[in-house]
């Protein structure tokens, strides 16, 4: 008669880990406090770099270029906005989870969601400004649109760097999403 235990099959061997070890994941809180804050920095300078961006020339009346001329600018402005607002509200909580572990996995879900939700609306904002820019770099000769940032080459720079500021950011949510459902998939016990 042999005994159940058996000594030289792996799968009875008691592992290192207890059940509470592994219901309780790889914590990453901390680097996504700092991603979320570099989320924030690249909203508010991408925010801040475009609406600075003014440039007049006198082409014979002086003619000004500014960001609330293009709706897809305005939209662009107000997206970042609301994904530095964002960036505030979640660097805060996951300060929170820090302190209280046992939202930890309820936070992980809820950041994923609304992450993914940010995420499209960055990038659609980066999208839309993106496209205007390209047009009044390159112009476009199928509709007769001459390109403008031969004349407006100060409100084009800044329109380009906030738009690529912007770009980051959109890598900084792709990044959090990525780490909050590897965080909240080593959280499922296996």
């Amino acid at each position: 008669m042999s005994s159940t235990d058996k000594p030289g099959d792996t799968e009875y061997r008691p592992t290192s880990s207890t059940p509470a070890q592994a219901a309780a994941g790889v914590d990453y809180f901390k680097f996504d406090v700092i991603l979320r804050f570099l989320l924030f920095a690249a909203s508010l300078v991408s925010v801040v770099v475009i609406v600075t961006g003014n440039e007049t020339k006198f082409l014979p009346l002086p003619r000004p270029a500014k960001f609330r001329y293009s709706p897809a600018f305005v939209y662009f402005v107000a997206a970042l906005s609301v994904a530095g607002l964002y960036s505030i509200i979640t660097t805060l909580a996951s300060l929170y989870a820090i302190k209280n572990p046992a939202l930890k996995a309820k936070l992980l879900l809820y950041f994923i969601l609304w992450d993914v939700l940010i995420l499209g609306i960055i990038a659609s904002a980066t999208g839309t400004a993106g496209g205007v820019a390209y047009v009044g770099l390159k112009g476009n000769k199928h509709v007769n649109w001459g390109k403008i940032c031969n004349v407006y080459d100060k409100f084009c720079r800044h329109v380009g760097a906030s738009v690529a500021v912007a770009l980051f950011g959109s890598i900084v949510t792709v990044v959090l999403i990525w780490l909050s459902a590897y965080s909240l998939h080593s959280r499922v016990p296996k």
